[in-house]
């Protein structure tokens, strides 16, 4: 897994005046919790944002107060309307302790159920894994090389070394269904068979009645 680094400084209170404080300031409160004590601190929403939109998961190597940390993202909280980032969770990482993350899924190949006018649909952004630290991939690839209409692929069906697969077996990750656009069409002259089929019989039966 890609590292980053990342600055921050240490918080001198701790409450909600403090952090709404810091955020009109463009900070964004921290804290790194499962080491042997939580550390409270702010960075900046710029750097911030510009890491967590990349679509890859990354080992954030935090420099605060003259420390330096190895941490995983745990938990990221947004403002509902403004998208501004209010909170991030980071949890230490302990090298021989086996940590959990949300890795983003990278889909590749060409589905032949999409090609043939169905639409491949993603349920999952993330799959939930536990790994020891150098076991954590930045991505996890899904190949829908394949995959017809009808098909879809569940986390039952993942296999990567050294990880556990956390999220339900029976999850679809992502599928191909018929696509509402795609009607099949009806053989030429079909409907003309079909409805001198019908008119056939009802000849009949007006010739029998005279």
């Amino acid at each position: 897994m890609k590292t980053v680094s990342l600055s921050g400084s240490l918080r001198e209170n701790v409450g909600k005046k403090d952090a709404k404080m810091h955020r009109k300031a463009f900070q964004v409160p921290c804290v790194v919790y499962g080491g042997k004590e939580q550390i409270h601190f702010v960075a900046e929403e710029k750097v911030l944002m510009k890491i967590m939109h990349t679509p890859v998961a990354h080992i954030f190597v935090l420099n605060i107060g003259g420390k330096t940390l190895n941490t995983i993202v745990q938990d990221v909280q947004y403002h509902p309307v403004t998208d501004r980032m209010l909170h991030v969770d980071f949890m230490e990482i302990i090298p021989e302790k086996p940590v959990t993350i949300g890795i983003p899924i990278k889909v590749t190949g060409v589905a032949p159920g999409v090609l043939r006018g169905g639409k491949l649909v993603k349920k999952m952004r993330k799959l939930v894994i536990k790994a020891l630290v150098q076991y954590l991939p930045d991505e996890i690839t899904v190949s829908i090389d394949g995959l017809e209409i009808g098909d879809s692929i569940k986390v039952s069906d993942m296999v990567l070394e050294n990880v556990t697969f956390l999220d339900p077996a029976s999850s679809v990750i992502l599928g191909v269904r018929t696509a509402r656009a795609v009607v099949e069409e009806v053989a030429p002259g079909a409907e003309g068979a079909a409805a001198a089929g019908a008119a056939a019989p009802a000849a009949a039966a007006g010739a029998k009645k005279g």
